[in-house]
């Protein structure tokens, strides 16, 4: 990189996780030119969106942009072991496991307070009708769109037409064609309408959207919406803001053996414990609200889930010990004094 004391009008910008200082005047082509003699086949992701290549030369920077720079190389351990910690869906890349909800807070403010203690990346906002009288007041304001990652629902739809309607208007909205997909067929229990689920889904991933449903803990549906194209599967632990916990344990192992895209944890969860046990099953992330929101202390939990997705994340991966009916001694038997 040059050195930023010979050129005037600079701007910092992050590259590859490195910070350096560049001419304001230089677009994404610039970086790309200063770093390889020979780029040859590599990709470059702009503030974690996929820049096409045929507007590098257009895109210039802005300060606090995140460039990263992908290529090939050999093998794949390596590369394996830097992004495993990377939960991926679609075009999107999240560090934090936990997606968080913002409704049922007391106020807004507690809601920020939560969402900055629950380390999350993504969180979900429902599409609903502007309130014409509050004045422009809206969620948004209260939500930094620079650190978090905006996943619009489609919460308090009851058929397949509704939820590709308020999906659509999501994204003219502009808050882009990723889709949390729920299709409720029952006011009671809130469980999801399967068959109207399955539908909502094919007409939206045709759309071009990138779709995350909200289903039953159900192995078949949950390959049946993988192979309609959802982005991952979202089935439920228990029923939406009970509290419960995972209620199916075995389903969920048999949806991880089942699907191949991602599958995240939606609904039911009450405490810390609920979300390790969920990552421990073989989960790749958490979904929550009620979890966190209708705690005493919302804060204080938003930053204890935070720490049981992560240790549930950290014990799956280490792969636990057998069980066994009987004990098996730790320390040795050599050396025992007789």
């Amino acid at each position: 990189m040059p050195n930023s004391n010979n050129l005037p009008a600079q701007i910092e910008v992050k590259v590859n996780g490195e910070a350096h200082h560049l001419p304001k005047d230089w677009t994404v082509s610039d970086i790309v030119e200063d770093l390889l003699d020979s780029p040859g086949p590599l990709a470059v992701e702009v503030n974690r969106e996929i820049l096409r290549q045929d507007v590098w030369t257009s895109r210039k920077l802005e300060p606090g942009d995140e460039i990263e720079i992908v290529h090939f190389v050999g093998g794949g351990q390596e590369i394996r072991e830097n992004r495993s910690d990377i939960l991926t869906f679609g075009d999107y890349r999240l560090r934090s496991r936990l997606i968080v909800g913002t409704g049922k807070y007391l106020s807004n403010e507690l809601m920020q307070q939560a969402l900055e203690a629950s380390g999350a990346d993504m969180v979900t906002v429902a599409v609903r009708r502007v309130d014409l009288s509050a004045k422009g007041d809206s969620i948004l304001k209260y939500i930094d769109r620079e650190k978090f990652q905006l996943l619009p629902n489609t919460a308090g739809c009851y058929t397949a037409a509704d939820a590709v309607r308020y999906a659509r208007l999501g994204r003219e909205a502009g808050l882009s064609s990723l889709i949390k997909v729920e299709v409720i067929g029952d006011k009671k229990t809130l469980f999801p309408d399967n068959e109207a689920l399955l539908e909502a889904t094919q007409i939206l991933v045709k759309d071009g959207f990138t779709v995350l449903p909200y289903c039953n803990d159900d192995p078949i549906v949950c390959k049946k919406l993988e192979d309609l194209g959802a982005a991952a599967v979202m089935p439920l632990g228990a029923p939406i803001g009970s509290g419960l916990g995972i209620q199916n344990p075995n389903n969920i192992h048999i949806i991880r053996e089942t699907i191949s895209v991602p599958l995240i944890i939606d609904a039911g969860v009450g405490t810390a414990s609920d979300a390790a046990l969920a990552m421990e099953l073989g989960a790749d992330g958490v979904l929550m609200n009620t979890g966190i929101a209708g705690a005493a202390d919302p804060v204080c939990m938003a930053r204890a889930m935070k720490y049981g997705v992560e240790a549930g994340y950290l014990a799956y991966r280490a792969g636990r010990i057998t069980r066994k009916t009987y004990a098996t001694p730790s320390s040795p038997n050599q050396g025992l004094l007789n």
